[in-house]
């Protein structure tokens, strides 16, 4: 197992995915704004809400580097093609699941179907994001697909 790659690679891979997300906000492209997203679910200040979403998806970065590098290591190879597809299901999963399941455990993010609540900042992200932009499904599995390909592509299987 690659474990100095997991460790350094896994963290490069995490920041250029986090890149990748802000630049579509800062575009104009989306408004989902993945730290904010995160730190708002302990934090109610936002710039701490901000802080503290970046070092969590930071860390989750590095959980999902792990199960990448431990998929390569139980394959054989690793390769920035079948990092990819690894990045591409890994778009989709938070897309179709994670996404759509956040207002159920998101403290102040409203629900469609529960409708608005008082003390939510955040408005319900709707299927695959959408709420947040048409962009924002194409802007998420680029940033994934990246993310898989440079573990791929660095990563060494063995």
């Amino acid at each position: 197992m690659d474990w100095a790659g997991w460790a350094t690679f896994g963290f490069v891979a995490t920041v250029i995915l986090t890149t990748i997300m802000a630049a579509s906000q800062h575009w104009g492209m989306s408004r989902m704004d993945l730290p904010f997203m995160l730190g708002t679910l302990f934090a109610h200040d936002p710039d701490r809400a901000r802080v503290l979403g970046f070092l969590m998806h930071l860390a989750v970065g590095q959980v999902f580097a792990l199960l990448y590098a431990t998929a390569f290591f139980l394959i054989g190879r690793a390769t920035w093609w079948l990092g990819a597809v690894f990045g591409l299901i890994h778009g989709l999963a938070a897309l179709l699941v994670v996404i759509p399941l956040l207002p159920g455990i998101h403290p102040r993010m409203a629900s469609e179907r529960a409708g608005p609540e008082l003390d939510a900042v955040l408005e319900p992200p709707g299927p695959m994001g959408l709420n947040y932009g048409r962009e924002t499904v194409l802007f998420t599995l680029v940033a994934h697909v990246t993310y898989g390909a440079l573990l791929g592509a660095l990563l060494k299987p063995g």
